[in-house]
């Protein structure tokens, strides 16, 4: 089914578990791709940058559910008592439902980093893709809903002024806590469609390779190119556990096809060719 036919079905609705928990919407959908506005009360008002005066969002932040239910994932997205919102979530079946209004700051990053910046609530646009996620069996994203995710990028990037390289993953930004949308997310399709930056991947080899409890300049170096990069990494030449965290989250992004937070040739070679391709 494509994203036209999907549209067409848009006004079958939610589920009834979703709809029985909706309050009306109390706002107009940025985005014409919404099927359905599912308000939740959890946002805020976009911090103030001191160097342009307002907080316009420039990263794309993606992320999955983590929830046996989709349901019940909607349901804690809205709830007052968990504190926590997206401002959109993309249904397995492809259709696209808002919360907040793209103006307004949702709760969806946490305790997050990137690029020197703290407060990634006010810097970004959460999706939240319907998937159980690693805890609860991790299945494949189903090729509609990859494609419902890729029109409402898009869509957004049309509203705002947001680089390749800022969309990104909640577990780029908060490798030590999040693993999601994870490893079976197919970035290079979004990247086909001219949504992020990405690179071929070098294949995983044999060779040298650096891991956690190891010391020296290489790994500094690697560090330095992480930081240069966005990722939240102390550059101090040891490989610590934050080094391997975020190793493992980069490949959870970039070099999807060994995921186990060792820096060998092909993730260092991966790492190089993506720096290297931003600032051609």
């Amino acid at each position: 089914m494509n994203l036209k036919n999907l549209l067409n079905r848009a006004a079958s609705g939610l589920s009834s578990e979703a709809m029985d928990a909706a309050p009306a919407a109390d706002f107009f959908p940025d985005s014409p791709l919404v099927a359905e506005v599912l308000a939740s009360p959890n946002h805020g008002e976009r911090q103030f940058d001191v160097t342009s005066g307002v907080a316009a969002p420039d990263m794309l932040l993606l992320h999955y559910t983590g929830m046996e239910s989709t349901a019940e994932a909607v349901e804690w997205l809205r709830s007052p008592e968990r504190g926590v919102s997206a401002h959109y979530v993309v249904f397995e079946d492809g259709r696209i439902a808002q919360l907040v209004p793209e103006a307004r700051r949702a709760w969806h990053a946490g305790a997050s980093h990137w690029a020197g910046a703290t407060d990634i609530n006010s810097l970004s646009i959460g999706i939240e893709i319907a998937n159980p996620g690693h805890d609860h069996g991790y299945p494949p994203f189903p090729a509609i809903q990859v494609e419902a995710v890729t029109a409402l990028c898009k869509d957004i990037l049309s509203r705002h002024r947001i680089a390749p390289d800022r969309v990104l993953a909640h577990s780029d930004v908060a490798p030590l806590r999040k693993a999601d949308p994870g490893e079976k997310f197919p970035w290079e399709v979004l990247h086909r469609a001219g949504v992020g930056h990405l690179v071929e991947e070098v294949p995983p080899s044999d060779g040298r390779y650096f891991m956690r409890g190891e010391h020296g300049q290489p790994i500094e170096a690697l560090q330095a190119m992480l930081a240069l990069y966005g990722y939240g990494v102390p550059v101090n030449g040891t490989y610590c556990e934050t080094t391997e965290a975020v190793v493992r989250a980069f490949q959870r992004h970039f070099r999807r096809s060994r995921i186990d937070g060792v820096a060998d040739v092909s993730t260092l070679a991966t790492l190089y060719n993506l720096c290297a391709a931003r600032t051609a």
